[in-house]
């Protein structure tokens, strides 16, 4: 039988392993970074970012806005801490969001929700020594998705400097087929609206496109097409295989700035890559 290329479990050994090494390290990151928690970017309950400071305190510093992954119905900023280790390391702040879930939601209020935390940051960074004008958005599987709705010209959004979009979902299409079809039931409109690779996106971003070499066909084939529609777009584009790298994985290298995801995200926020 066939197994679903968008079924994480099904394709990655240790999936419960990782789980774990994101729990343990996201607790040693609040425990051993300066932060300010829960800080409301709207008035949703779920409407609240983690701020992570760097110990350099050197003029305004550069911003960096993580979105969690998890196909839009699971997981919590809480989660992923352990990403402002390399955020900090590069000299930044690292703002960890949270985002109501589907089925609860819809995705038009998880889109304009990332917008709104990006459009909060922007606007009172300052309060915490951050640079506006640097402000730079990453994201992991449908935080990558969601990040490229802050490149879309025309819509209600603050200026970034870059994106670094890791092991995205850009054609929603496919999913409607997939496991997810019972537990997100993604309707007609919601892909037509929400497929990346179908919308005209601003100029002016640095964009770093990234997928794992052991990761399922669906994302290095969208990450390719996603690649060609930004450079189309007028925008910058690199695109990253990452060696010995899976689904999972690829998002805990952002633990260590040392990784090649590490790397690459740094060179973002620094704007020396």
């Amino acid at each position: 039988m066939q197994t679903d290329p968008f079924r994480t479990r099904d394709h990655v050994a240790g999936f419960d392993d990782y789980l774990a090494a994101y729990a343990a390290l996201s607790r040693e990151t609040r425990a051993s970074l300066p932060m300010v928690a829960d800080v409301a970017y709207g008035d949703g309950p779920e409407e609240k970012l983690d701020l992570f400071l760097p110990d350099s305190s050197d003029g305004a510093r550069p911003v960096h806005l993580f979105v969690h992954g998890g196909y839009w119905r699971m997981f919590s900023k809480e989660d992923f801490s352990f990403v402002a280790r390399t955020v900090t390391a590069a000299g930044a702040i690292a703002a960890v969001m949270d985002y109501a879930l589907m089925p609860n939601v819809r995705m038009a209020t998880i889109v304009d929700q990332v917008r709104r935390a990006a459009t909060w940051l922007h606007a009172n960074t300052g309060l915490y020594g951050g640079d506006p004008d640097r402000l730079t958005v990453g994201g992991h599987s449908a935080g990558a998705h969601l990040c490229t709705f802050l490149l879309r010209a025309g819509k209600a959004a603050p200026p970034v400097r870059g994106a670094f979009l890791l092991s995205g979902v850009y054609d929603l299409a496919p999913l409607q087929a997939s496991f997810l079809a019972p537990l997100i039931a993604l309707t007609d409109e919601e892909v037509r609206s929400f497929t990346p690779l179908t919308q005209s996106h601003a100029t002016g971003a640095a964009v770093h496109i990234l997928v794992g070499d052991e990761e399922t066909a669906p994302f290095h084939d969208q990450a390719a097409a996603l690649d060609e529609r930004l450079a189309r777009d007028g925008l910058h584009v690199t695109r990253t295989l990452l060696a010995r790298t899976n689904h999972m994985s690829a998002v805990l290298n952002l633990s260590d700035p040392d990784t090649d995801a590490g790397r690459s995200l740094s060179g973002l926020i620094t704007g020396s890559a």
